[in-house]
């Protein structure tokens, strides 16, 4: 990551929790009494073949003793109502600029693979993962919305991991390898707006 990038990354994300408090706060408020307890989800995610980090996310499903790979139709009926509510404005997605003030990923980057997805497809994610992971991208942009109509028909683990592995991360590492490509200030500056304008439209 440039020094710009990570100064760039530090501004926005100090302006958008100072912005947000009163929104975390009250998401943390409606999870806790109406969803319970734990308010955040964590998971590990992978920031470079070899290193992961925590990635933090307000909770959207049901809490289950054993829980692995992407969600897809076969996870739908763990997701509550509040959870929907978040996942369908994306502000699950807000504790993760904690992780953007702690350096493990960026505003903008390929999102950040689950390490089993890592370890499967070295080839694809030693390309991808030169990039710092980001809360949104250029795939998270322009494919997220297929993603989710595509795994939504899943109805077995195996199934939501057959149609991620073969159809979903090919996709998006191509995505992802055209920002690498293409990055710039700019790029990234103009990435922010249009993930802002999706999430309230």
């Amino acid at each position: 990551m440039t020094p710009s990038k990570r100064l760039l990354d530090l501004i926005c994300a100090i302006g958008l929790s100072i912005v947000l408090t009163p929104v975390i706060i009250l998401t943390m408020v409606l999870v806790t009494l109406l969803d319970g307890r734990p308010v955040f989800y964590i998971s590990e995610r992978m920031k470079s073949q070899t290193e992961g980090f925590s990635l933090i996310k307000f909770r959207t499903m049901k809490v289950v003793d054993e829980d692995s790979g992407v969600s897809g139709g076969d996870k739908s009926d763990r997701i509550t109502n509040t959870g929907a509510f978040l996942r369908r404005t994306r502000l699950d997605e807000v504790p993760q600029l904690f992780n953007v003030l702690c350096g493990d990923i960026s505003l903008i980057g390929p999102r950040p693979p689950l390490r089993q997805y890592v370890e499967r497809f070295p080839e694809t994610y030693s390309q991808v993962l030169k990039s710092r992971p980001g809360i949104s991208g250029l795939a998270s942009i322009y494919f997220h919305s297929h993603e989710e109509y595509l795994l939504a028909k899943a109805t077995t683990l195996e199934e939501t991991d057959m149609i991620y592995s073969r159809v979903c991360i090919p996709r998006k590492a191509r995505l992802d390898l055209i920002y690498q490509k293409k990055r710039t200030i700019c790029l990234d500056v103009s990435l922010m707006f249009k993930s802002v304008f999706k999430s309230l439209r």
